[in-house]
């Protein structure tokens, strides 16, 4: 910057009241009047122009931090754009100029542009990201039997349309993965349903057993019941029932067997069975036949059950008085052959199993009519030792008779009757010489033959 000297005024030029050479020459005018020395008017000149250098050096100091810091907004926005650019996943961008050309100020209003809109995909990338990745996490959450939810982080330095894809595809199978549990809730659901219906169980009762949010009904509450927990749980839950069903028809199988056998036994007329002819449909239905509602229900098969005690009850006692009837039949056979009673032992058993009940009535018969058949077969081995026997027997009689008449001192004298004694002892006497000298033989015979029996 030129030095300030007192200029003398051109001829015809006029100076702005603005310049610094028009307030020159006023404060020249000034001096003039005034009578200023020289060497005064030198050193006010001087410090007005290092005051002016002060004044151009800031202004340069301005002017430069300026061209530096479009300098370092423009880098700043070039790798910011890079940057996005590779986030992205994007090669280029059509917006921006290949070449940077211009003042500074015209290459940042160049870039600024694609930079917004890249900003603006950004954002909506990220945006999208979290939606995809919130969804995923949600739907983790149900699986894994969480309440709440885990806050979501997107990494922004992998915004791929390649990465989104693979977030979508990841949410896709999430979907799948949820929908299956869904329907396999429901499965279990109706199945808990069906067998407390057929049981006569609550249902409600049953789903919360295994938990309390099966009972809501069809809204996002119910989306969230797919963990594994639930899941086992409501399997364990089916299987049970399962089982239970199973066993229970099992048992309304056999008691209406049962029952068949004691209405044919008994020979009930068919207004008794008839309000048990459902149960007996429901007997030989199939394992996976349908059954309808209160089929197996506990009252149902204590009904069953109670029928089949009375008859059983009924059954025994005829069976008892048909088991004494035919006991007799062979204690009559055995005392008219002078035989011990055979199957003592045999008969208390069969006794004592039938007021308990723990008897085959059919088998008891056979037995009762085998002991009879070889009662009667042994009665009519042993019938001609048994006709010597009595004849034997009455021969003794005959003989402890006569003795006792022998010894009698009274039996000359004469009485009433007297004559019919001595007729008695003369047959007695005939009848014992006849008595077998084998007569013993005979006895252990027959004996031996009992004991065979026995």
């Amino acid at each position: 910057m030129g030095s300030l000297k007192m200029t003398e005024k051109a001829p015809g030029a006029a100076l702005p009241e603005s310049s610094c050479a028009y307030l020159l020459q006023e404060l020249k005018m000034i001096w003039d009047e005034v009578g200023q020395d020289q060497s005064e008017r030198e050193r006010i000149l001087e410090e007005l122009e290092q005051e002016c250098q002060e004044v151009y050096r800031r202004k340069v100091n301005s002017a430069n931090m300026s061209r530096i810091q479009l300098h370092q907004a423009l880098a700043e926005s070039e790798a910011e754009f890079t940057n996005l650019l590779l986030s992205l996943g994007e090669r280029s961008f059509p917006g921006r100029p290949e070449k940077m050309a211009g003042t500074l100020k015209e290459q940042l209003n160049s870039i600024t542009p694609a930079l917004q809109e890249m900003q603006m995909r950004k954002e909506a990338r990220v945006k999208q990201f979290m939606e995809v990745q919130t969804e995923i996490q949600r739907i983790a959450s149900e699986i894994a039997g969480r309440l709440g939810t885990e806050t979501v982080t997107v990494n922004d330095e992998d915004l791929s349309l390649k990465k989104l894809e693979e977030f979508q595809s990841e949410l896709q199978i999430m979907k799948r993965e949820k929908s299956d549990r869904l329907c396999k809730v429901e499965e279990y659901k109706v199945l808990i349903q069906n067998f407390g219906k057929v049981m006569g169980m609550d249902p409600s009762k049953l789903l919360a057993n295994v938990h309390p949010r099966l009972l809501d009904g069809p809204n996002e509450q119910q989306t969230k019941n797919i963990s594994d927990e639930i899941l086992k749980k409501l399997n364990m839950t089916v299987q049970q029932l399962k089982e239970e069903k199973n066993n229970r028809r099992e048992k309304l199988q056999n008691l209406v067997k049962a029952l068949t056998n004691l209405w044919d036994t008994l020979d009930t007329t068919m207004e008794e069975r008839q309000p048990y002819g459902q149960m007996k449909i429901l007997a030989i239905t199939s394992v996976n036949g349908m059954l309808g509602p209160g089929s197996l229900t506990l009252e149902t098969i204590q009904q069953v059950e109670s029928e089949v005690q009375r008859l059983n009850q009924l059954k025994a006692s005829k069976m008892k008085e048909l088991f004494l009837k035919k006991r007799a039949e062979v204690d009559e056979i055995c005392k008219t052959s002078h035989m011990d009673m055979p199957y003592q032992t045999e008969m208390d058993k069969i006794m004592d199993l039938i007021m308990s009940g723990d008897v085959v009535h059919d088998d008891l018969l056979k037995t009762m009519d085998e002991y009879i058949y070889k009662a009667k077969e042994e009665a009519t081995s042993r019938k001609d030792i048994v006709d010597k026997v009595e004849k034997w027997m009455a021969s003794c009689d005959e003989e402890r008779w006569l003795e006792e008449y022998s010894r009698d001192e009274r039996r000359y004298s004469i009485s009433r009757g007297a004559h019919k004694h001595l007729k008695r002892a003369e047959r007695a006497r005939i009848i014992v010489n006849k008595i077998p000298v084998n007569g013993q033989d005979t006895i252990l015979g027959t004996g031996e033959k009992q004991d065979l029996l026995l």
